[in-house]
C-alpha cells in the first residue's frame, strides 16, 4: 500500500488559505476518488473539498476550525496500490520544486486608539485568534477587549486578517460621526418571549458588505415598465421542446440576461468600476446573478464572458450555477469578477425592488414579477385595449459615476430589447 497526502487545494487566484469547517469522513473510512471529505470556508464561499485518491482515510492532520494555507497537507490517505509506507505528495511528484517568495505582511496601519505600546495579553480570552491576527493586533497595539468587539466572518465567528484590516481602516470613519453627535446608538430592546438568533457566517458577511456598499456608493434607482408579452409567448412555445432536447429547463432568466448584455454593449460606461479617482472600463462582460439559498441567504455566482453565450448556453450555465449554489458546491472563483449583477425579485412575487450594488460594480438590475394587465396598444386600425404581460425593471446605480441620464437610458434600453423580442427565433 502507499500513503498519499491530501493537500489544501488552490481555490482561486486570491485565495491563500481556508478554514476547516467540518470533516465529512473520519479516520478509517473508505473513500472514493473525487468524493468530498471535508468542508472549508474562504472569505468568499463555503465549499466541499474532494479527495484526489481513493482508499482509506488514515489520518487527519488539520482539525475543525484550523486555518490552513493552500498547498499544506490536511490528511493522509492509504491507497491500495503497490508501494512503501512513505508518504508522498502528488504535487511534489508531478511538478518541479519552485522557490516561492514569502507573502509580505501588510504594512502597519497606525492606530489612533491611544492604547500606548502595551502588548495585548491573549491569555485573558477564550476566543480563537490566528497567529497572523495576533501579530497585526500587536503591531497596532489593539487591546484584547477592543479585538473582541470585532465581528468575525470566519468559521464560528473567527476574526480573519481581512476583518481586522477592514476594522482598522474604517475605525476613523466610524468614530468621526459618533464624536460629532451626542445621541448614543439605541440598543435593541428584548422582551420576555423574544427569540435571539445568532447570525451565521454568511449572514454576517452579507450584512457587512451591504453596509459597506451603501457607505461607499450613493445609490439612485430608475424604473421602467416593459411589455414582455412576446417573451412569454416565445418561452411558453419553446420550453417543452428545450426540456426534451437539452434535458434542462428554459426559464426567463437567460432571456433577461441576454437583453442586459445587449444593453451593456450599447452603454459600455455601465460596465465600469471605480478605483479612487479613476474609472476602470471593463473589457469583459461578467454577469452576476443573485440566487436565494435554502437558508434564506443570497449568493451571487458570476457568468464570465456572458456575451460569448447564445440563449441555449446561457440557459445551461444559469441552471448549473443556481443548482450548485443551492447545493453549496460553487468554487470561490465563481463568486468573483462580476462587472454587473441582475436580481430576479419576481421569483418572490415582488413587482419591483431597489437592490444594493455589489462592490466594486456600479450597477445592479432587479426584474419584477410578470403580471397580466390591460394596456393600450397601437394597431393598424387605431388604438385598442388588450391584455398584455408587463414587468417592472429597476436599475440601482452608483451616482458618483453614473448620472440619471445614463442610468435611466440603460434600463430603458434593456426594456426595449425585451419588447422587440423576435418570437420567430429558433433555439
Amino acid at each position: 500500500m502507499a500513503l498519499v497526502e491530501l493537500i489544501m487545494p488552490k481555490m482561486g487566484e486570491s485565495i491563500m488559505e481556508a478554514t476547516i469547517l467540518s470533516w465529512l469522513k473520519k479516520p478509517g473510512d473508505k473513500i472514493e476518488a473525487d468524493e468530498s471529505v471535508l468542508e472549508v470556508a474562504t472569505d468568499k464561499v463555503d465549499t466541499e473539498v474532494p479527495t484526489t485518491h481513493g482508499g482509506i482515510l488514515k489520518e487527519i492532520l488539520a482539525q475543525k476550525g484550523e486555518v490552513v494555507k493552500v498547498g499544506k497537507a490536511i490528511a493522509i490517505i492509504s491507497t491500495e496500490g503497490n508501494g512503501s509506507d512513505t508518504v508522498t505528495n502528488e504535487k511534489e511528484e508531478s511538478k518541479p520544486k519552485v522557490e516561492t517568495t514569502p507573502k509580505p505582511q501588510p504594512e502597519p496601519i497606525h492606530s489612533s486608539n491611544g492604547s500606548g505600546t502595551k502588548q495585548p495579553d491573549f491569555k485573558s480570552t477564550s476566543r480563537f485568534y490566528s497567529p497572523l491576527v495576533k501579530n497585526i493586533a500587536k503591531e497596532e497595539n489593539i487591546a484584547v477587549a477592543e479585538l473582541e468587539t470585532i465581528d468575525g466572518t470566519g468559521a464560528e465567528g473567527r476574526v480573519t486578517k481581512k476583518d481586522l484590516l477592514s476594522y482598522l481602516q474604517n475605525r476613523k470613519l466610524i468614530q468621526a460621526p459618533q464624536q460629532r453627535t451626542s445621541a448614543p446608538l439605541v440598543p435593541a430592546s428584548i422582551s420576555a418571549g423574544d427569540e435571539i438568533i445568532q447570525m451565521d457566517r454568511m449572514r454576517k458577511m452579507i450584512a457587512e458588505r451591504m453596509v459597506d456598499s451603501k457607505r461607499i456608493a450613493p445609490h439612485v434607482t430608475s424604473f421602467v415598465e416593459a411589455d414582455v408579452t412576446d417573451v412569454v409567448f416565445w418561452r411558453n412555445k419553446m420550453k417543452s421542446g428545450f426540456q426534451k432536447r437539452e434535458g434542462d429547463s428554459l426559464t426567463f432568466t437567460p432571456i433577461f440576461i441576454e437583453a442586459l448584455i445587449l444593453a451593456i454593449k450599447d452603454y459600455p460606461m455601465i460596465n465600469i468600476q471605480v478605483d479612487g479617482d479613476k474609472i476602470i472600463k471593463k473589457k469583459d462582460i461578467n454577469i452576476g446573478m443573485a440566487v436565494a439559498l435554502p437558508s434564506g441567504n443570497l449568493i451571487v455566482p458570476v457568468i464570465r464572458n456572458a456575451d460569448q453565450y447564445n440563449i441555449t448556453g446561457l440557459a445551461k450555465v444559469v441552471n448549473d450555477l443556481a443548482k450548485r449554489a443551492r447545493e453549496n458546491k460553487l468554487k470561490p472563483d465563481e463568486l468573483s469578477g462580476g462587472t454587473f449583477t441582475i436580481s430576479n425579485v419576481g421569483s418572490f412575487g415582488n413587482v419591483m425592488g431597489t437592490p444594493i450594488i455589489m462592490q466594486p460594480q456600479v450597477g445592479i438590475m432587479a426584474v419584477g414579477a410578470i403580471q397580466k394587465k390591460p394596456a393600450v396598444i397601437e394597431t393598424p386600425y387605431g388604438d385598442a385595449i388588450a391584455i398584455r404581460h408587463k414587468m417592472f425593471l429597476s436599475h440601482s446605480y452608483d451616482h458618483r459615476v453614473v448620472d440619471g441620464s445614463l442610468g435611466g437610458s440603460f434600463v430603458k434600453r434593456v426594456a426595449e430589447y425585451l419588447e422587440k423580442f423576435d418570437i420567430s427565433r429558433p433555439i
